[in-house]
């Protein structure tokens, strides 16, 4: 049982139990592919700032009921991930957390190691299972429930809404167009402005924590980046957790800030739209493609002077709106607690035909990320040469596949694929929990801003059909299980990126409104034990199955040591400048693989009064970077820079790194040893 901090049936005020936990869940930081923009080239080489999993539970008093809302800095929940949490959760606590009352949602972040998933489409551009990178996140995300668990208090909830401004745009402004106009018309913006705000409060007052859910791509840092970061969103959860946790490092302190995914899929932070990157001029046409070059040369641009820049710029105006949220946050949230739950195989659903697949669009990529073999979006005809070599190498599709999918040109038709196991999930979940007025939706993909919109509409609708009116409907975004994109069917017709990645067909949204719609009207009359489980989905029995090398013996360049500096600081620095130092280094891979929580890098400042030295940054620091370069022959090394703010206070400093080197014995299973380096101590001066 939890423990509370006071018996809530004298708290009075405490309409629920409240549990928040936050915990590591960032994986190996070197040589994993990123997983977002499906592009082999761009592999892990550092961190920016640590991933994490938040958790945040809700109980009614008695303890009677629960819900668990997990917001994970990964791309996307996968099927094998949820699973495996669900089974270590049901060894730890057996049936209180089961599969109808624990949401998983992924933040979307493209900068996080991939890897964690069992369908083979996502193995391509992952290099199959990595262990390292499962593992992470599925002991991140249960630590975060534990900790919550633990720390369950009667408490409050208070909801809140208000515009985000000059944060988005909309990537796929034609296939928007295709939506009716009578339906448009109702509708100020083409993305969906508005962020919804739940702010937690223990019973005496204590800030416990709060979950934003806001519709952005989390792709302020595009597809040359190589450093592990969390993205806009990950930004606006850190600056929220620096200011209440204050006087903590990142990572530490009791508040949670989650900044949660909704219906982002068309939706792009990059505000200064598509740009030709040879050429400098618009390629915001339906195609996205430029005069020279093709649609290789089309990306969008944020609105900083670089990708570091505009994510900075992002994640603090939606953070600037989420305090002001939390800040006058008066709605309080009453109620009983609900969840609804099941599984569904798309390939068997009334309103759709049988069979999935990837149009060529797909291969196209987005104006955020484009792809790398310059396909143009918006196609609804085949390309002879690969369709070609799509039937030579993985057979035609299907008569009956390719008229369920019209106008769709088919690249890849994932749904009829599978070798050596299925290319795509046929079995989802869709899930529905309640707290009180709030029924969040829980959807296994990206919905485009007007999907959502329909969506929300239809859950509320069946709602108030069965009395209960005035629900506060919010999508949670890729949760549970990754199936591409959900368009409109309107949307669908001219086959952009979005479209081209539905891969259940025109008429995958109407079979999601009609499931939701199910789960509502079981809520609402109180059914949900009549409801059927539906199939359960495969867990495939792959342990690893990786083309990432395998770590070889690390060495050092002759006559030095691991830890020593190669390239040493400056004797001072002001602020606004870049202190930086190189050592040499060891694969951080061996990190990852022996510490479950392992720092890389301190920033120290010399405390003169007790002659010792006081860390002010770590490596989730957002001043901070940590670089690595792989040699040869297994020798490496670690550039670690700190780009001092203004707020760093005048005084001497330096910089120190902690790293293992792995060793390989003749005959014997290899062994690891910790090491650490340190920069020369240097000045900050005043300007």
């Amino acid at each position: 049982q939890p423990t509370t901090t006071q018996n809530p049936s004298t708290a009075g005020s405490g309409n629920y139990l409240i549990g928040v936990g936050r915990a590591d869940c960032t994986g190996p930081v070197a040589e994993i592919p990123l997983m977002g923009f499906a592009n082999a080239d761009q592999v892990g080489g550092g961190l920016l700032t640590r991933l994490y999993s938040r958790a945040f539970i809700v109980a009614e008093p008695d303890n009677s009921k629960r819900v668990v809302f997990v917001s994970a800095d990964i791309g996307m929940v996968s099927q094998k991930l949820r699973l495996e949490v669900l089974s270590e959760l049901k060894s730890k606590y057996g049936e209180l957390y089961r599969q109808d009352n624990v949401i998983l949602s992924g933040t979307h972040t493209h900068s996080g190691p991939a890897g964690y998933f069992q369908y083979t489409l996502f193995w391509i551009t992952s290099k199959g299972l990595i262990k390292p990178s499962l593992q992470a996140v599925v002991k991140g995300i249960v630590k975060s429930i534990d900790i919550a668990h633990e720390n369950m208090k009667a408490g409050r909830i208070f909801i809140n809404r208000g515009t985000v401004e000059n944060s988005q745009i909309n990537r796929s402004p034609y296939s928007y167009l295709q939506n009716p106009a009578s339906e448009r018309s109702r509708y100020s913006s083409n993305t969906d402005k508005e962020m919804v705000l739940l702010k937690m409060v223990t019973a005496n007052g204590q800030e416990l924590g709060l979950i934003s859910w806001f519709a952005i791509h989390p792709v302020s840092m595009n597809n040359t980046n190589h450093l592990v970061n969390s993205d806009n969103v990950g930004y606006a959860s850190y600056l929220f957790e620096q200011e209440k946790n204050a006087g903590m490092l990142p990572g530490e302190g009791s508040f949670v800030a989650a900044f949660a995914s909704s219906n982002l899929g068309d939706v792009s932070p990059n505000t200064k739209g598509p740009f030709c990157i040879n050429t400098g001029d618009s390629c915001d046409n339906p195609q996205s493609t430029c005069p020279v070059g093709g649609a290789k040369m089309c990306m969008a641009m944020g609105p900083g002077t670089d990708m570091f820049d505009s994510t900075r710029i992002i994640g603090q105006n939606i953070y600037l709106k989420a305090k002001e949220l939390y800040a006058s946050a008066s709605q309080e949230i009453t109620g009983s607690l609900s969840s609804a739950h099941q599984w569904v195989n798309m390939s068997d659903v009334s309103v759709t035909l049988n069979a999935t697949h990837l149009g060529h669009s797909f291969a196209a990529g987005t104006i955020d990320g484009v792809g790398a073999l310059n396909f143009t979006q918006g196609a609804v005809e085949g390309d002879p040469f690969w369709d070609t070599i799509r039937d030579q190498l993985l057979g035609k599709p299907s008569n009956e596949t390719q008229a369920c999918h019209d106008p769709k040109p088919i690249l890849f038709s994932t749904g009829e694929m599978t070798r050596p196991h299925p290319w795509h999930p046929d079995i989802v979940d869709v899930q529905l929990a309640t707290i009180g007025s709030l029924a969040i939706v829980a959807v296994p993909g990206e919905l485009t801003t007007m999907s959502g919109r329909r969506l929300r509409e239809a859950v509320r609708s069946e709602f108030e059909s069965h009395g209960t009116s005035g629900m506060n409907v919010v999508i949670a975004g890729l949760c549970n299980v990754y199936t591409h994109y959900i368009t409109t069917y309107e949307e669908y017709q001219v086959q952009r990126y979005e479209a081209a990645s539905t891969i259940y067909g025109p008429h995958t949204l109407s079979a999601y409104m009609q499931l939701y719609r199910g789960l509502a009207k079981a809520i609402a009359t109180d059914t949900v034990q009549d409801l059927p489980s539906g199939p359960e989905p495969p867990l495939f029995n792959i342990t690893s199955l990786t083309l990432v090398p395998t770590v070889i013996a690390d060495r050092t360049p002759s006559n030095k040591t691991f830890g020593d500096v190669l390239q040493e600081v400056r004797q001072q620095y002001r602020v606004g400048e870049v202190a930086e130092v190189t050592f040499v280094s060891a694969n951080p891979r061996n990190s990852a693989e022996n510490a479950t929580e392992h720092n890389f890098l301190t920033v120290e400042r010399y405390i003169d009064s007790s002659g010792s030295w006081s860390v002010v940054h770590n490596d989730a620091s957002w001043e901070t970077r940590f670089y690595w370069t792989k040699g040869l022959l297994g020798q490496s090394s670690a550039t670690v820079e700190w780009h001092i703010p203004s707020t760093a206070e005048p005084g001497t400093y330096r910089i120190r790194y902690f790293g293992h080197y792995k060793k390989i014995p003749l005959f014997q299973p290899a062994v690891y040893y910790a090491f650490e380096g340190t920069s020369s101590a240097f000045e900050i001066i005043s300007l």
